[in-house]
Protein backbone atom coordinates (compact mmCIF):
# COMPACT_ATOMS: atom_id res chain seq x y z
CA UNK A 1 0.00 0.00 0.00
CA UNK A 2 1.79 3.40 -0.80
CA UNK A 3 1.35 6.95 0.40
CA UNK A 4 -1.40 8.03 -1.44
CA UNK A 5 -3.51 5.03 -1.10
CA UNK A 6 -3.03 5.95 2.98
CA UNK A 7 -4.04 9.50 2.46
CA UNK A 8 -7.71 8.56 0.40
CA UNK A 9 -10.64 9.11 2.68
CA UNK A 10 -12.46 6.10 3.72
CA UNK A 11 -15.29 4.64 1.87
CA UNK A 12 -17.25 5.60 5.38
CA UNK A 13 -16.32 9.35 5.08
CA UNK A 14 -17.00 9.19 1.35
CA UNK A 15 -20.67 7.91 1.94
CA UNK A 16 -20.75 10.73 4.77
CA UNK A 17 -19.60 13.01 2.25
CA UNK A 18 -22.06 11.98 0.12
CA UNK A 19 -24.86 11.96 2.51
CA UNK A 20 -24.85 14.65 5.01
CA UNK A 21 -27.47 14.62 7.35
CA UNK A 22 -28.69 16.19 10.39
CA UNK A 23 -31.62 13.80 11.35
CA UNK A 24 -31.10 10.62 10.49
CA UNK A 25 -29.52 9.09 13.62
CA UNK A 26 -29.93 9.01 17.18
CA UNK A 27 -32.07 6.54 19.40
CA UNK A 28 -35.40 7.89 18.74
CA UNK A 29 -34.75 7.50 14.53
CA UNK A 30 -33.69 4.21 15.57
CA UNK A 31 -36.43 2.81 17.36
CA UNK A 32 -38.60 4.69 14.94
CA UNK A 33 -36.73 2.92 12.16
CA UNK A 34 -37.51 -0.80 13.65
CA UNK A 35 -40.80 0.19 14.00
CA UNK A 36 -41.18 0.89 10.62
CA UNK A 37 -42.20 4.06 10.97
CA UNK A 38 -39.33 5.87 9.15
CA UNK A 39 -37.69 4.77 5.74
CA UNK A 40 -33.64 5.56 4.68
CA UNK A 41 -34.84 9.03 3.53
CA UNK A 42 -36.87 10.01 6.28
CA UNK A 43 -40.17 9.25 4.34
CA UNK A 44 -42.97 7.07 6.26
CA UNK A 45 -43.62 10.36 7.54
CA UNK A 46 -47.75 9.83 7.14
CA UNK A 47 -47.47 6.99 9.37
CA UNK A 48 -45.09 9.05 11.76
CA UNK A 49 -47.90 11.76 11.83
CA UNK A 50 -50.49 8.90 12.94
CA UNK A 51 -48.48 7.12 15.08
CA UNK A 52 -47.65 10.27 17.39
CA UNK A 53 -51.15 11.47 17.33
CA UNK A 54 -52.23 8.04 18.56
CA UNK A 55 -49.83 8.39 21.89
CA UNK A 56 -49.88 12.01 22.37
CA UNK A 57 -53.71 13.68 21.60
CA UNK A 58 -56.01 10.41 21.21
CA UNK A 59 -55.35 9.74 24.61
CA UNK A 60 -56.42 12.71 26.10
CA UNK A 61 -59.72 12.72 23.82
CA UNK A 62 -60.43 9.35 25.42
CA UNK A 63 -59.62 10.55 29.32
CA UNK A 64 -61.60 14.02 28.79
CA UNK A 65 -64.78 12.19 27.34
CA UNK A 66 -64.29 9.82 30.28
CA UNK A 67 -64.21 12.12 33.03
CA UNK A 68 -66.83 14.11 30.91
CA UNK A 69 -64.54 17.68 30.16
CA UNK A 70 -64.92 17.15 26.70
CA UNK A 71 -67.47 19.48 26.00
CA UNK A 72 -68.31 21.03 29.41
CA UNK A 73 -69.13 19.98 32.41
CA UNK A 74 -67.73 21.92 35.26
CA UNK A 75 -64.69 23.00 34.11
CA UNK A 76 -64.51 26.60 32.22
CA UNK A 77 -61.96 25.11 29.43
CA UNK A 78 -62.87 21.40 27.91
CA UNK A 79 -60.81 19.92 26.19
CA UNK A 80 -63.08 20.71 22.97
CA UNK A 81 -62.22 24.38 22.88
CA UNK A 82 -58.61 24.33 24.11
CA UNK A 83 -57.33 25.20 20.95
CA UNK A 84 -53.63 25.66 21.72
CA UNK A 85 -53.48 21.35 22.81
CA UNK A 86 -55.11 20.69 19.51
CA UNK A 87 -52.94 22.91 17.57
CA UNK A 88 -50.22 20.89 19.29
CA UNK A 89 -50.70 17.94 18.86
CA UNK A 90 -52.40 18.04 15.26
CA UNK A 91 -50.42 20.96 13.61
CA UNK A 92 -47.20 21.52 15.87
CA UNK A 93 -45.94 17.75 15.78
CA UNK A 94 -46.87 16.72 12.37
CA UNK A 95 -45.06 20.05 11.17
CA UNK A 96 -41.75 18.94 13.13
CA UNK A 97 -42.03 15.67 11.74
CA UNK A 98 -42.96 17.03 8.11
CA UNK A 99 -39.47 19.27 9.19
CA UNK A 100 -37.27 15.81 9.49
CA UNK A 101 -38.05 15.45 5.45
CA UNK A 102 -37.64 19.14 4.17
CA UNK A 103 -34.19 19.55 6.15
CA UNK A 104 -32.87 15.98 5.20
CA UNK A 105 -33.55 16.73 1.37
CA UNK A 106 -32.22 20.58 1.37
CA UNK A 107 -29.46 19.80 3.21
CA UNK A 108 -27.93 16.24 2.50
CA UNK A 109 -25.92 17.28 -0.46
CA UNK A 110 -23.99 20.29 1.52
CA UNK A 111 -21.00 18.43 2.32
CA UNK A 112 -20.61 17.43 -1.47
CA UNK A 113 -21.14 20.86 -2.43
CA UNK A 114 -18.35 21.89 -0.61
CA UNK A 115 -16.01 19.80 -2.29
CA UNK A 116 -17.86 20.10 -5.87
CA UNK A 117 -16.78 23.98 -5.78
CA UNK A 118 -13.25 23.16 -5.39
CA UNK A 119 -14.07 25.22 -2.08
CA UNK A 120 -11.59 22.64 0.16
CA UNK A 121 -8.40 22.83 -0.22
CA UNK A 122 -6.61 19.27 -0.96
CA UNK A 123 -4.89 19.95 2.84
CA UNK A 124 -7.42 20.82 4.84
CA UNK A 125 -9.55 17.62 3.39
CA UNK A 126 -8.67 15.87 6.58
CA UNK A 127 -10.56 18.30 8.46
CA UNK A 128 -13.53 19.29 6.40
CA UNK A 129 -13.85 15.28 6.73
CA UNK A 130 -13.58 15.61 10.59
CA UNK A 131 -16.40 18.24 10.52
CA UNK A 132 -18.41 15.85 8.81
CA UNK A 133 -17.77 13.11 10.66
CA UNK A 134 -18.46 14.94 14.09
CA UNK A 135 -21.59 16.51 13.20
CA UNK A 136 -22.72 12.86 12.44
CA UNK A 137 -21.50 11.24 15.58
CA UNK A 138 -22.87 14.71 17.57
CA UNK A 139 -26.40 13.46 15.57
CA UNK A 140 -26.26 9.74 16.72
CA UNK A 141 -25.52 10.38 20.73
CA UNK A 142 -27.34 8.78 22.77
CA UNK A 143 -26.52 10.01 26.02
CA UNK A 144 -27.26 13.84 23.95
CA UNK A 145 -30.81 12.71 23.44
CA UNK A 146 -31.12 10.84 27.20
CA UNK A 147 -29.66 14.47 28.34
CA UNK A 148 -32.70 16.24 26.51
CA UNK A 149 -35.28 13.69 27.42
CA UNK A 150 -34.07 14.81 31.25
CA UNK A 151 -34.42 18.54 30.67
CA UNK A 152 -38.03 17.98 29.30
CA UNK A 153 -39.46 16.36 32.15
CA UNK A 154 -37.17 18.24 35.05
CA UNK A 155 -37.32 21.75 33.59
CA UNK A 156 -40.08 21.54 30.54
CA UNK A 157 -42.90 19.72 32.88
CA UNK A 158 -41.96 20.45 36.61
CA UNK A 159 -40.86 24.39 36.27
CA UNK A 160 -41.81 25.76 33.03
CA UNK A 161 -45.02 23.81 31.89
CA UNK A 162 -46.37 23.57 35.80
CA UNK A 163 -45.50 27.53 36.85
CA UNK A 164 -45.80 29.50 34.11
CA UNK A 165 -47.51 28.16 31.15
CA UNK A 166 -50.48 26.31 32.77
CA UNK A 167 -53.66 27.96 32.72
CA UNK A 168 -55.21 29.62 35.79
CA UNK A 169 -58.33 28.37 35.28
CA UNK A 170 -60.27 25.41 35.97
CA UNK A 171 -59.56 22.77 32.75
CA UNK A 172 -60.07 19.51 31.57
CA UNK A 173 -56.19 18.48 32.35
CA UNK A 174 -56.64 20.02 36.12
CA UNK A 175 -58.87 21.89 38.78
CA UNK A 176 -57.65 24.27 41.37
CA UNK A 177 -57.43 23.40 44.82
CA UNK A 178 -55.82 24.91 47.80
CA UNK A 179 -52.83 22.83 47.61
CA UNK A 180 -52.38 23.59 44.24
CA UNK A 181 -53.73 22.13 40.55
CA UNK A 182 -54.73 18.80 40.63
CA UNK A 183 -54.33 16.62 37.49
CA UNK A 184 -57.01 14.81 35.91
CA UNK A 185 -57.15 11.45 34.39
CA UNK A 186 -56.39 13.54 31.06
CA UNK A 187 -53.98 15.39 32.91
CA UNK A 188 -51.92 12.77 34.34
CA UNK A 189 -51.15 11.23 30.35
CA UNK A 190 -50.92 14.95 29.02
CA UNK A 191 -48.02 16.39 31.85
CA UNK A 192 -46.21 12.76 31.55
CA UNK A 193 -46.79 11.44 27.93
CA UNK A 194 -48.14 13.85 25.90
CA UNK A 195 -46.24 17.12 26.96
CA UNK A 196 -43.09 15.55 27.24
CA UNK A 197 -43.27 14.27 23.93
CA UNK A 198 -43.89 17.31 22.48
CA UNK A 199 -41.17 19.06 24.06
CA UNK A 200 -38.49 16.67 23.63
CA UNK A 201 -39.26 16.94 19.51
CA UNK A 202 -39.30 20.55 20.01
CA UNK A 203 -35.88 20.75 21.89
CA UNK A 204 -34.37 18.04 19.87
CA UNK A 205 -34.63 20.42 16.98
CA UNK A 206 -32.71 23.13 18.61
CA UNK A 207 -29.94 20.21 19.30
CA UNK A 208 -29.93 20.12 15.75
CA UNK A 209 -29.61 23.15 14.97
CA UNK A 210 -26.94 23.57 17.41
CA UNK A 211 -24.89 20.53 15.48
CA UNK A 212 -25.51 22.23 12.16
CA UNK A 213 -23.79 26.04 13.40
CA UNK A 214 -20.98 23.83 14.81
CA UNK A 215 -20.32 22.12 11.48
CA UNK A 216 -20.44 25.71 10.08
CA UNK A 217 -18.00 27.34 12.02
CA UNK A 218 -15.83 24.26 12.32
CA UNK A 219 -15.73 24.56 7.78
CA UNK A 220 -15.40 28.41 8.39
CA UNK A 221 -12.12 27.69 10.27
CA UNK A 222 -10.65 26.13 7.06
CA UNK A 223 -9.07 28.43 4.63
CA UNK A 224 -11.61 28.37 2.06
CA UNK A 225 -10.92 28.62 -1.70
CA UNK A 226 -13.18 31.55 -2.67
CA UNK A 227 -13.33 32.76 -5.87
CA UNK A 228 -14.19 37.05 -5.59
CA UNK A 229 -15.91 37.17 -8.51
CA UNK A 230 -18.28 34.52 -8.51
CA UNK A 231 -21.48 35.31 -9.75
CA UNK A 232 -23.57 34.41 -6.69
CA UNK A 233 -21.45 37.21 -5.21
CA UNK A 234 -20.52 35.57 -1.93
CA UNK A 235 -16.89 33.86 -3.75
CA UNK A 236 -18.83 30.46 -4.37
CA UNK A 237 -21.06 29.98 -1.09
CA UNK A 238 -24.28 31.07 -2.84
CA UNK A 239 -25.37 27.41 -2.43
CA UNK A 240 -25.10 28.32 1.60
CA UNK A 241 -28.24 31.04 1.24
CA UNK A 242 -31.06 28.18 0.17
CA UNK A 243 -30.09 25.70 2.98
CA UNK A 244 -32.14 28.38 4.99
CA UNK A 245 -35.27 27.33 2.90
CA UNK A 246 -34.81 23.93 4.60
CA UNK A 247 -36.10 25.02 7.92
CA UNK A 248 -39.60 26.97 6.85
CA UNK A 249 -41.83 24.22 7.91
CA UNK A 250 -39.75 24.35 11.49
CA UNK A 251 -40.62 27.99 11.83
CA UNK A 252 -43.90 27.55 10.55
CA UNK A 253 -44.67 24.83 13.84
CA UNK A 254 -43.04 27.85 16.18
CA UNK A 255 -45.63 30.52 14.88
CA UNK A 256 -48.43 27.47 14.93
CA UNK A 257 -47.30 27.05 18.67
CA UNK A 258 -47.14 30.42 19.32
CA UNK A 259 -51.14 31.36 17.67
CA UNK A 260 -52.10 28.22 19.87
CA UNK A 261 -50.81 29.53 22.84
CA UNK A 262 -52.49 33.34 21.92
CA UNK A 263 -55.91 31.73 20.94
CA UNK A 264 -56.05 30.28 24.03
CA UNK A 265 -55.64 33.60 25.86
CA UNK A 266 -58.08 35.48 23.95
CA UNK A 267 -60.42 32.99 24.24
CA UNK A 268 -60.21 32.43 27.82
CA UNK A 269 -58.03 34.65 29.89
CA UNK A 270 -59.81 37.82 27.94
CA UNK A 271 -56.56 39.35 25.93
CA UNK A 272 -56.30 40.86 23.09
CA UNK A 273 -53.49 40.25 20.08
CA UNK A 274 -52.27 43.26 20.56
CA UNK A 275 -51.21 42.44 23.93
CA UNK A 276 -48.87 39.87 21.87
CA UNK A 277 -47.46 42.12 19.61
CA UNK A 278 -43.78 42.22 21.75
CA UNK A 279 -43.29 38.50 21.68
CA UNK A 280 -44.13 38.16 18.29
CA UNK A 281 -41.67 40.64 17.17
CA UNK A 282 -38.97 38.87 19.35
CA UNK A 283 -40.21 35.51 18.17
CA UNK A 284 -39.49 36.67 14.70
CA UNK A 285 -36.29 38.01 15.38
CA UNK A 286 -35.21 35.29 17.73
CA UNK A 287 -36.24 32.69 14.55
CA UNK A 288 -34.35 34.49 12.22
CA UNK A 289 -31.48 34.99 14.00
CA UNK A 290 -31.28 30.92 14.75
CA UNK A 291 -31.19 30.28 10.87
CA UNK A 292 -29.04 33.00 9.33
CA UNK A 293 -27.26 33.78 12.53
CA UNK A 294 -24.74 30.31 11.67
CA UNK A 295 -23.91 31.77 8.35
CA UNK A 296 -22.27 34.61 9.48
CA UNK A 297 -19.36 32.52 10.17
CA UNK A 298 -18.56 32.72 6.40
CA UNK A 299 -18.21 36.41 6.78
CA UNK A 300 -14.47 37.40 8.16
CA UNK A 301 -13.08 35.02 4.83
CA UNK A 302 -15.99 36.75 2.16
CA UNK A 303 -14.62 39.92 3.63
CA UNK A 304 -11.06 39.04 3.52
CA UNK A 305 -12.10 37.78 -0.28
CA UNK A 306 -13.42 41.04 -1.50
CA UNK A 307 -10.22 42.71 -0.52
CA UNK A 308 -8.09 40.40 -2.23
CA UNK A 309 -10.31 40.17 -5.10
CA UNK A 310 -10.38 44.38 -5.33
CA UNK A 311 -6.69 44.40 -5.37
CA UNK A 312 -5.92 41.55 -7.93
CA UNK A 313 -8.77 42.15 -10.36
CA UNK A 314 -8.43 46.18 -9.71
CA UNK A 315 -4.61 46.03 -10.98
CA UNK A 316 -5.83 43.34 -13.59
CA UNK A 317 -8.30 46.02 -14.91
CA UNK A 318 -5.81 48.80 -14.80
CA UNK A 319 -2.65 46.51 -16.35
CA UNK A 320 -5.31 45.56 -19.29
CA UNK A 321 -6.78 49.30 -20.17
CA UNK A 322 -3.73 50.74 -19.72
CA UNK A 323 -1.65 48.89 -21.94
CA UNK A 324 -4.82 49.60 -24.38
CA UNK A 325 -5.04 52.90 -24.18
CA UNK A 326 -1.37 53.17 -24.59
CA UNK A 327 -1.25 51.17 -28.00
CA UNK A 328 -4.22 52.89 -29.66
CA UNK A 329 -4.88 56.52 -28.15
CA UNK A 330 -1.31 57.76 -26.79
CA UNK A 331 0.93 55.75 -28.56
CA UNK A 332 1.94 55.03 -32.52
CA UNK A 333 -0.30 51.93 -32.52
CA UNK A 334 -2.84 53.33 -34.55
CA UNK A 335 -0.59 54.47 -37.12
CA UNK A 336 1.04 51.39 -38.07
CA UNK A 337 -1.56 48.99 -38.12
CA UNK A 338 -5.05 48.88 -39.02
CA UNK A 339 -7.54 49.73 -36.57
CA UNK A 340 -10.49 47.42 -38.53
CA UNK A 341 -9.65 43.50 -37.72
CA UNK A 342 -7.15 43.94 -35.41
CA UNK A 343 -6.60 41.71 -32.64
CA UNK A 344 -5.88 44.45 -29.77
CA UNK A 345 -9.01 45.86 -31.00
CA UNK A 346 -11.37 42.92 -30.49
CA UNK A 347 -9.60 42.18 -27.41
CA UNK A 348 -11.58 45.70 -25.83
CA UNK A 349 -14.55 42.74 -25.25
CA UNK A 350 -12.01 40.98 -22.77
CA UNK A 351 -11.57 43.78 -21.27
CA UNK A 352 -15.18 44.32 -20.71
CA UNK A 353 -15.22 40.71 -19.18
CA UNK A 354 -12.49 42.50 -16.63
CA UNK A 355 -14.44 45.33 -15.78
CA UNK A 356 -17.78 43.31 -15.08
CA UNK A 357 -15.40 40.90 -12.79
CA UNK A 358 -14.20 43.69 -10.88
CA UNK A 359 -17.86 44.76 -10.18
CA UNK A 360 -18.82 41.70 -9.47
CA UNK A 361 -16.30 41.60 -6.56
CA UNK A 362 -16.82 45.32 -5.40
CA UNK A 363 -20.66 43.92 -4.77
CA UNK A 364 -19.87 41.07 -2.72
CA UNK A 365 -22.54 40.62 -0.07
CA UNK A 366 -21.40 40.34 3.87
CA UNK A 367 -22.69 36.96 4.45
CA UNK A 368 -24.76 34.36 2.26
CA UNK A 369 -27.95 35.30 2.97
CA UNK A 370 -30.38 37.01 0.74
CA UNK A 371 -33.18 39.46 1.25
CA UNK A 372 -35.69 36.89 -0.45
CA UNK A 373 -34.77 34.13 2.01
CA UNK A 374 -35.26 36.66 5.27
CA UNK A 375 -38.77 37.64 3.57
CA UNK A 376 -40.45 34.22 2.98
CA UNK A 377 -38.70 32.70 5.93
CA UNK A 378 -40.81 35.84 8.21
CA UNK A 379 -43.57 34.82 6.21
CA UNK A 380 -43.35 30.63 7.61
CA UNK A 381 -43.85 32.11 10.86
CA UNK A 382 -46.33 34.69 10.47
CA UNK A 383 -48.68 32.69 8.51
CA UNK A 384 -50.07 30.41 11.42
CA UNK A 385 -50.67 34.00 12.91
CA UNK A 386 -53.15 34.89 10.54
CA UNK A 387 -56.40 33.67 11.67
CA UNK A 388 -55.97 35.75 15.14
CA UNK A 389 -56.88 38.57 13.00
CA UNK A 390 -60.32 37.57 12.54
CA UNK A 391 -60.06 38.69 16.75
CA UNK A 392 -59.42 42.39 15.87
CA UNK A 393 -61.31 42.91 12.73
CA UNK A 394 -64.13 40.96 10.07
CA UNK A 395 -63.26 38.41 7.30
CA UNK A 396 -63.65 40.98 4.77
CA UNK A 397 -61.14 43.49 5.99
CA UNK A 398 -58.71 40.76 6.73
CA UNK A 399 -59.28 39.67 3.16
CA UNK A 400 -59.50 43.30 2.14
CA UNK A 401 -55.78 43.63 3.21
CA UNK A 402 -53.90 40.35 2.75
CA UNK A 403 -55.19 41.20 -1.09
CA UNK A 404 -53.41 44.64 -0.83
CA UNK A 405 -50.35 43.17 0.54
CA UNK A 406 -50.08 40.55 -2.38
CA UNK A 407 -51.33 42.87 -5.11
Amino acid sequence: MNVNQLELPSAHLLSERQDFSLVMGGPLFQLLFRAHLVGDAMTLVTRRIVAFGLITWVPLLIFSTLDRHLFNGSVAVPFITDLETHIRFLVVVPLLLVAELSVNRRLRSVARTFLQRNLIPEDAMKRFDGAVHAAHRLRNSASGEVLLLAFVYAVGVFIVWRHYTILHASTWYATSSVTGPKLSRAGMWYAYVSLPIFQFLFVRWYFRMFIWMRFLWQVSRIRLALVPAHPDQVGGLGFLAHTAYAFSVLLSAHGAMAAGGIADRIFFAGAALTDFKVEIAVMVLFLMCLVFGPLLVFSPQIAMAKRKGLNEYGALAERYIRDFDGKWLRGGGAGSEPLLGSANVQSLADSLIVARSFSVVRSMLPAPITRDAILRLAAAVLVPLIPLLLTVMSPEELARRLLRLMF
